[in-house]
């Protein structure tokens, strides 16, 4: 699975709609009915996992559900570049779904600060299966205050991808400060090569999450409290860092999701900053992003056998850096039939489960790690699965602990912007209109300074900020 992407989207019209759909709602009671006996009638689901392998999975899960609950289940399709519009429209005509599955954090907390979300019915699911069950982390991530906004379903990070075998012929240090990635970069390109490929596409969440995730290593945030802070020195020095990375030791032109994978795929890129999604990719194990290097002619797995996984960059200003990641979530919505919503949650992160892991365990560590029981039921079968598509394998096969561990510890380490400054609606509209995305392109294509980028993205952010 490539790295699902957004629409730039006025977050304004979003929030009318949403507010508009808010006021209309006939379940804002929410809660209760977990039984699937009590729970009856239908429900309708959208679902970001839509890609044909994932969604035929998913109708055999509600096909299950179904079976055992009686409860029917409209399974709907959409990709995440299009969630901010459908929820736009349907909001307006009051046709939005009863759940959602796997939205990202942005959405999930903008749908909550318009209060979309049903609260109640969400908590009702936390608390029957067991919130010693999930991971805290996760719990803190989706909720707002004392409100859980979602129930926590997988996790994956941003990771930077390299070359062991160029580092080690040229002796270069592992990229994981802001300088050893730099001079890496500026060492491994040559006539024949480029140091790294990382995103520069205006209209790609990808582009922000490559930014955040480096941001992130310096101590950069987006805010402090009610203060944005994106053009803060530290936030200035990972500007600067990302222009040189763009424009002087990257591919010229927009880079993209799927060409940054192609270009390191090719073996024209020392280092590609990418999801942990690329794995199985990465492995040959998916004949449509297949490792196309001169090495790996012969053997598909050469590319993962020699290259290595950083989590954290951390630059002079980053003492207590985090890393990048995304949590995808269930989301139970003011609608006509929460028990439903609900028994389908619990059935999905219990019955269901492992097989709903399954779907792309490289990208999909679970936020729920036992089943009351057994502390580590989930964990322990996540660990034994076996990714790709055309083929498929234990990633053990392919990768060392050091690798491995990077999916483990997606729960324990990730951090995200605004959202434990109590302020992920502010994060929602920034994700939705790109204002950075939009400053980096401009950047890398020479049109703006780092300290212009800067500016130009504080001062977007700064109209973005809720009323207090």
């Amino acid at each position: 699975m490539s790295l699902r992407t957004r629409p730039v989207l006025l977050a304004g019209t979003l929030a009318a709609a949403l507010v508009l759909a808010a006021c209309g709602s006939d379940g804002d009671d929410g809660g209760g009915g977990g039984d699937g006996e009590t729970a009856g009638g239908a429900i309708t689901v959208w679902t970001m996992e839509s890609l044909p392998d994932r969604f035929a999975a998913q109708q055999q899960m509600a096909a299950n559900f179904t079976e055992a609950t009686g409860v029917e289940v409209e399974l709907v399709g959409i990709e995440e570049a299009q969630a901010p519009q459908l929820i736009q429209s349907n909001a307006l005509s009051g046709d939005l779904p009863d759940v959602m599955a796997s939205f990202p954090l942005a959405l999930v907390h903008q749908m909550g600060g318009l209060d979309m979300v049903d609260t109640e019915t969400t908590q009702a699911v936390i608390e029957t299966l067991g919130e010693d069950t999930f991971d805290p982390a996760a719990l803190e991530l989706t909720s707002d205050g004392e409100n859980q906004l979602s129930v926590p379903s997988d996790g994956w990070s941003q990771i930077l991808v390299y070359r062991t075998d160029l580092f080690e012929e040229a002796g270069l240090e592992p990229p994981t400060t802001y300088e050893a990635l730099e001079t890496a970069a500026r060492t491994l390109t040559t006539g024949d090569q480029f140091g790294i490929t990382i995103a520069t596409d205006a209209s790609d969440v990808f582009t922000q999450q490559s930014f955040e995730a480096l941001a992130l290593g310096n101590g950069c945030q987006l805010v402090e409290g009610d203060e944005i802070t994106i053009d803060s020195p530290a936030c200035q020095e990972t500007f600067r860092l990302y222009q040189a990375l763009g424009s002087e030791y990257s591919p010229s032109g927009t880079q993209s999701v799927d060409s940054t994978r192609a270009s390191y795929f090719a073996g024209q890129s020392a280092m590609v900053m990418w999801s942990t999604y690329i794995l199985d990719e990465l492995a040959g194990l998916r004949d449509d992003a297949l490792p196309t290097c001169d090495e790996c002619a012969g053997d598909d797995a050469w590319l993962a056998e020699n290259s290595g996984v950083v989590t954290t960059i951390t630059g002079p200003d980053g003492e207590s850096a985090g890393s990048y990641g995304e949590i995808a979530s269930f989301v139970a919505i003011n609608g006509d039939n929460p028990a439903g919503a609900q028994a389908f949650i619990e059935y999905m992160m219990s019955d269901a489960y492992v097989d709903w892991l399954a779907m792309a365990p490289e990208g999909k560590t679970p936020m729920r790690t036992g089943d009351g029981e057994n502390d580590t039921a989930f964990a322990d079968a996540w660990a034994g699965l076996e990714a790709g598509v055309d083929r498929r394998a234990p990633l053990s096969e392919f990768y060392d602990e050091e690798v491995l561990g990077v999916l483990t510890s997606v729960g324990e380490t990730i951090d995200r912007w605004a959202l434990k400054e109590g302020q992920g609606e502010l994060l929602g509209s920034f994700t939705a209109e790109l204002p950075l995305a939009t400053a980096v392109a401009d950047m890398t294509g020479g049109g703006l300074s780092a300290e212009e980028a800067a500016g130009q993205v504080a001062e977007a952010a700064q109209q973005m900020l809720p009323e207090q």
